[in-house]
């Protein structure tokens, strides 16, 4: 895992990454999720993605109320954005490596198999 630090010179290969977090808004701050310090980390590899979020899934004030909510909200967002997309397999961390979102492409499927008459 690469922490995320916005001035951090990255790998190419995760340019492509940040730029589409970016996109995602923190519905808390409205910010997007890189500004607003939600992203605590990121590990890109070939077919996979591992992101890991700055909150911790069993604490009490994050699995109450409007946090609860915005997580789930972004968690869900960066399976969309990614998962079949632009990889197989997408995974999302608390703090203390929890899995919190987890998608994995088992059949081997690509987005524009299932679009076609091939599945």
């Amino acid at each position: 895992m690469k922490v995320y630090m916005p001035n951090r010179e990255w790998p190419e290969h995760y340019k492509s990454v940040l730029n589409e977090l970016r996109k995602i808004t923190d519905p808390v701050t409205g910010g997007d999720i890189l500004d607003s310090g939600v992203i605590a980390g990121l590990e890109v590899k070939d077919d996979t993605l591992k992101i890991w979020l700055n909150f911790e899934s069993h604490a009490e004030y994050n699995i109450t109320g409007a946090s609860a909510i915005a997580y789930s909200k972004i968690i869900g967002d960066i399976i969309e954005r990614f998962a079949l997309v632009k990889f197989d397999n997408v995974y999302v961390y608390d703090l203390k490596n929890n899995p919190v979102g987890v998608f994995e492409n088992k059949k081997g499927y690509t987005i524009e198999d299932l679009s076609s008459e091939k599945v």
